[in-house]
């Protein structure tokens, strides 16, 4: 007697238990539900191929330098430099050799369910990891670059761990640690994935509380960026302490709620 569809779906794509002489007996089944399980598998096989595939492009970085004899590798990247409101936020992680997330890559690819998945993954399974902020009264003092620049380093600083190298997201620290900087290294290493993770979430979650003190501004939607909605609410509101008065249009307005 056939195995029933329900069953093969169980052991398909439940539980993955199946082999090659399995799948070409399931080949010649002429039942059409087996052959849309098929191809549900298939589906997905090709799917978790090419996760692999991405983490193993994205671990080279790491694997390079760790032959040439650093351990203790950082990924460091930032959010929040374009923004009109909160903080620039940046963070520095460093991951254990045997780390592997499946699916981790730039934080702005992934759903806000899947980061904030990811985002404990990485707190629970990092060697180290540091979050830092620049608030906007800084950032207006001494300009965003150095702003980020200042978070970042800060990050690096609070690491627990004696650090071999960094590897950064398109820029370099005045710090004396051996640096790569790596364009899109956010989705190049996973180390820098990882803490773009971190610094997103973190950042988030910061708007979403701001959004409580300062009802009216859709922060938690727009996280602070130039919206209509956000542009409305300054026009009516006027501008908070978050508001980065060196940006335009906040530099053109001197109302404050």
């Amino acid at each position: 007697m056939s195995i029933s569809i329900k069953e093969l779906e169980e052991k398909l794509i439940h539980k993955n238990e199946t082999d090659q002489e399995m799948l070409e007996t399931l080949r010649k089944d002429e039942r059409k539900g087996v052959q849309r399980l098929l191809k549900r598998y298939e589906t997905m096989k090709n799917k978790q191929f090419a996760l692999e595939e991405m983490h193993v492009q994205m671990t080279k970085y790491e694997n390079t330098l760790r032959k040439n004899g650093n351990k203790n590798i950082a990924g460091l990247d930032e959010v929040g430099r374009g923004p009109l409101a909160g903080p620039v936020v940046a963070a520095a992680v460093v991951l254990p050799v045997e780390f592997k997330l499946l699916g981790l890559t730039d934080s702005k690819k992934l759903s806000k369910e899947k980061r904030e998945i990811f985002y404990e993954i990485i707190r629970e399974e990092a060697v180290a990891y540091s979050i830092q902020m620049v608030h906007a009264a800084q950032i207006d003092e001494i300009n965003i670059y150095e702003a980020t620049k200042l978070a970042m380093s800060k990050a690096v600083k609070d690491l627990t761990c004696q650090l071999d190298h960094l590897l950064l997201d398109a820029i370099t620290l005045d710090v004396s640690i051996e640096q790569t900087p790596i364009i899109k290294g956010d989705q190049k290493s996973i180390s820098i994935a990882a803490s773009s993770i971190l610094a997103k979430v973190t950042r988030d979650r910061y708007m979403t509380e701001l959004d409580k003190e300062f009802p009216g501004y859709g922060f938690t939607n727009h996280v602070g960026y130039g919206t209509k909605e956000h542009l409305d609410a300054i026009s009516k509101l006027g501008i908070t302490r978050e508001h980065r008065r060196s940006f335009r249009p906040i530099k053109d307005s001197l109302l404050v709620t």
